[in-house]
């Protein structure tokens, strides 16, 4: 199962793709969070200590690592190097593992603008296709806010895409967007997960919005969610209703795929 997460900023797309991660990793799956957000927080939605994540150098800022694998030089740009670097070994080497859920953070190429054909971004590109295609674990891909990476087909080959929406147009409108975007690479799956969701009002706002089909299911807004945030806790952990919640979709999620 390899599934990216996305959705508008703020809607809880990283909350949501550990808490699936957790709930995967518990009923005996090996899984691989992949920390595909600028915004890098998987590892702390996950419940992973602060020392842990202190140890966290995300792959594009790896710049010996990045010179070694394409044969470039460092803090160049323009010059020759390698468009296929080898880079199987690299998840076993640079993740990090916490309850359950191994995590390896991508990070950002800021040279040459999002599109750019640099050495980091040549890395990345081909190790997130291993990721997809040559990785046995169950992969959870929490994706940047917003479709711009679908623009750069950056997760072609993944099983489904999940967008995870509140109960407004603002987030549904992302939806529709990041649909039409994915089916343009060749990603026919396209669900939704509903999250913040308060009352029936809410769930009726979502169904009437999106076809029943592709609706997994509902989190309802949950104050424990907040505070396990400030407590540096994984939302999983923080009550027993959400990870009911959590458990249908997943169960839905295997259906479909």
């Amino acid at each position: 199962m390899k599934i990216a997460i996305t959705g508008k900023g703020g809607v809880g797309k990283t909350t949501f793709a550990a808490m699936i991660s957790r709930l995967l990793a518990e009923q005996g799956y090996s899984v691989l969070g992949v920390d595909a957000d600028p915004d890098a927080n998987l590892a702390l939605a996950l419940g992973f200590p602060k020392q842990l994540i202190d140890e966290i150098v995300p792959i594009s800022e790896m710049k010996n690592l990045v010179a070694e694998r394409t044969a470039s030089t460092p803090g160049t740009f323009g010059t020759m190097f390698k468009m296929n670097p080898q880079v199987s070994d690299i998840p076993e080497k640079y993740c990090k593992e916490y309850n359950g859920v191994k995590v390896l953070t991508m990070g950002t190429v800021d040279t040459g603008g999002s599109g750019c054909v640099c050495p980091e971004h040549v890395l990345l590109k081909t190790l997130t296709s291993h990721l997809i295609l040559g990785n046995k674990d169950v992969v959870v891909m929490d994706m940047e806010a917003g479709i711009e990476h679908l623009g750069r087909g950056t997760a072609k080959f993944v099983d489904a895409f999940i967008v995870v929406v509140e109960p407004g147009e603002r987030s549904l409108q992302t939806y529709r967007k990041v649909k039409t975007l994915a089916q343009d690479i060749g990603v026919q799956k396209i669900f939704v997960v509903a999250n913040k969701v308060r009352n029936e009002k809410d769930e009726k706002f979502i169904l009437e919005n999106v076809e029943a089909d592709k609706c997994l299911g509902f989190i309802h807004y949950n104050p424990n969610i907040v505070d396990s945030d400030r407590s540096d806790l994984s939302p999983f952990d923080s009550n027993n209703q959400i990870k009911e919640e959590v458990l249908v979709i997943s169960n839905k999620l295997k259906e479909v795929l």
